[in-house]
């Protein structure tokens, strides 16, 4: 069985409560969820707390204990696994900030690395938000971003996750990329950009 049809095999074992088909996949698919990981962190501060290993490390421990696993085959699980690093990294952030605000810790003073980790979190709590709002207008271009720029799928893969056409993926990531760069670019009315043209 080639490679691409063994991880679809775990999948659904894994699905269906084999928790030893979890370890296997994550074994088999380490290198492509290193490169999803290292999609993630691209762009931050090698002096960055959580890297590349660390960020599959933390993802094993979060599939390791959800009840909800990926459905479908390798697409919808890397898609699924894109997403939870997401999760994790917005998780980190926001504990980041909340320490920075005090959170019950100790106080220390700022240097020019925390600072710019600290500017890194709010960079990506608000991309977080520009994606949630963008799922709130659109779930299926929030989940081809998902599947495209963190998850690193391609276009036809993506097709396969969301359940839609080749070239609606590419419709809607081309649309879903410009209300991205609108919503983050925070204009001064407040204003959005339309996503149901």
């Amino acid at each position: 069985m080639d490679r691409k049809g063994e991880v679809t095999r775990l999948v659904e074992r894994w699905r269906q409560g084999d928790e030893t088909a979890l370890d296997r996949l994550v074994e088999l698919a380490y290198d492509d969820l290193r490169q999803i990981a290292s999609r993630h962190l691209h762009g931050w501060r090698r002096s960055h707390t959580i890297e590349t290993t660390a960020l599959v490390h933390e993802l094993y421990l979060r599939l390791a204990g959800v009840n909800e696993t990926a459905s479908g085959g390798r697409p919808q699980f890397f898609a699924f696994c894109s997403k939870a690093m997401r999760h994790l990294l917005v998780d980190f952030a926001r504990r980041r900030q909340a320490a920075k605000r005090g959170g019950g810790r100790v106080l220390v003073p700022l240097d020019e690395d925390s600072a710019g980790v600290d500017a890194e979190a709010a960079e990506l709590m608000a991309l977080d938000d520009a994606l949630r709002s963008l799922a709130s207008h659109n779930g299926r271009m929030a989940r081809i971003v998902e599947c495209r720029f963190f998850g690193g799928l391609s276009v036809s893969e993506t097709a396969e996750v969301v359940g839609a056409s080749k070239r609606t993926v590419e419709r809607e990531w081309t649309r879903a990329r410009a209300y991205l760069q609108h919503t983050l670019s925070t204009e001064p009315n407040g204003s959005k950009p339309s996503v149901d043209s």
